[in-house]
């Protein structure tokens, strides 16, 4: 395996400076140890996105299935997504590299490109999505005229984290951790006092695709961000085991605060802000929650940052940060953004059969061996293997973009593909696109000389 000025290995490794390099051909230093593994991936699995998820975990049809079949699918959804999450980490922690510079080693030098473009475009969407949600609470504790203000507080705050990205997790380890638990541990108390539903109450209509919500949710969409990240630990067991523990653990006790929450306080639509606030002194808890989204958007900045250095590595990364943030931040002052989620969703099915051809042909296919640097040979392999992951999502699920989704569904009516209401996409175009790439990678296998 040949990288980036990047250094593969898994032993203890200690480097002498303490934030992270500047330009992508250094190597990364390796400072974080298991806590702050779990630290980062912990706070990154808190967010108000977990209770509007619930939603969809909770009524995947529309009608709400049972708590027992609502928490069920809940658990399953989440160990899968975590496990996906925690293995896309383990790459970043062998080799050093960022997540878009692994797609190198996955489809070639100019292979990466693709991925690494739609990439830059998910992660400066989702950014700009949680500066809004953080201004949209922070409003409806204080004033709504206050907007513009949060919101470009909230921006300021996560591009500052994104400039100095290993301080900001040994910052989170040490004090928002404990705050975010406190608030936590006091909404789920409230939450569990409030009247429910009988346990059994609504059958188990819609299970598969409660999976699914609660897959994407807990794990899948944070995978193109993991090695970002991980690239910094000290050990790929820290790595896999902080992000599979960290994010895990966190993702499913917010959906599990949603799904209660709108279960119980059923007068509030899904408005998921209002269901909080509805909670006895729900105002202070929502308050350190939308303290702690900003790592979030610091998340997306940062990784977005990544993202561009793999296709100009020698460009300093706080540059890049500061002008990912100031785009952020303007276009949650200036944009009507609620169509734009939709867009944001098609963007993230491509990465959910991505990343089971990554993982494939990581740990199974390639067994590590990837050339990471710019003379990376274009693969064809993973690429028909993610390609037949993608067309399955988009038969399965085109999404709500009018203009992406009626050819699909023009074509799988031509096809006379009817998929059953209860078939979840993002699973289903995984485990296609997984089985894709062991089947075509033994066959290369077998092939060679």
């Amino acid at each position: 395996m040949s990288g980036v000025g990047l250094h593969p290995g898994d032993s203890e490794v200690t480097a002498k400076p303490s934030e992270a390099s500047l330009v992508l051909d250094l190597d990364p230093p390796r400072t974080f140890g298991l806590v702050d593994q779990v630290a980062l991936w912990a706070n990154l699995g808190v967010s108000l996105f977990g209770p509007v998820t619930a939603a969809f975990v909770l009524a995947p049809t529309g009608t709400p299935m049972s708590l027992v079949a609502a928490f069920s699918a809940l658990g399953v959804g989440v160990i899968l997504g975590s496990t996906i999450l925690g293995l896309a980490a383990v790459p970043g922690a062998r080799t050093g590299a960022p997540a878009m510079v692994l797609m190198r080693g996955l489809f070639g030098r100019r292979g990466s490109a693709v991925p690494t473009g739609l990439n830059i475009l998910q992660n400066i969407g989702w950014a700009t999505f949680e500066v809004v949600v953080i201004a949209e609470a922070a409003s409806r504790l204080t004033d709504d005229s206050l907007r513009p203000l949060w919101v470009v507080l909230a921006g300021a705050a996560a591009t500052t984290m994104a400039v100095r990205p290993l301080g900001s997790v040994r910052a989170l380890r040490k004090v928002v951790v404990w705050l975010v638990l406190a608030a936590s541990v006091y909404l789920l108390v409230s939450l569990l006092g409030q009247p429910m539903p009988g346990a059994t109450e609504g059958g188990w209509d819609g299970w598969m695709l409660g999976v699914d919500a609660a897959l994407a949710a807990g794990g899948v969409s944070f995978a193109p961000l993991a090695a970002d990240y991980s690239r910094h630990s000290r050990t790929s067991g820290a790595a896999f085991t902080g992000a599979f523990v960290g994010y895990g653990v966190a993702s499913a006790f917010y959906l599990a605060i949603g799904v209660l929450a709108f279960a119980s306080i059923v007068d509030v639509g899904g408005d998921v802000i209002a269901a909080l606030l509805a909670v006895p002194a729900g105002a202070l808890a929502l308050l350190v929650l939308a303290v702690d989204e900003v790592d979030e958007a610091y998340a997306n900045v940062y990784s977005t940052t990544m993202s561009v250095q793999n296709l100009l590595p020698r460009l300093d990364r706080r540059l890049v940060s500061m002008g990912i943030g100031v785009t952020a931040t303007a276009l949650a002052l200036g944009m009507d953004i609620a169509g734009y989620q939709n867009f944001l969703y098609l963007l993230g099915s491509v990465f959910v059969p991505m990343f089971a051809v990554l993982i494939v042909d990581f740990f199974v296919v390639s067994r590590g061996r990837w050339d990471l640097s710019g003379r990376a040979r274009t693969r064809v392999a993973p690429i028909a293997a993610w390609l037949l992951g993608f067309v399955t999502y988009q038969l399965i699920n085109p999404g709500y973009v009018d203009a992406w989704a009626t050819p699909w569904i023009a074509l799988r009516e031509t096809l006379g593909l009817y998929p059953p209401a209860w078939l979840g996409a993002s699973l289903t175009s995984f485990a296609v696109a997984g089985l894709a790439m062991a089947l075509l990678g033994g066959v290369r296998r077998v092939g060679r000389p």
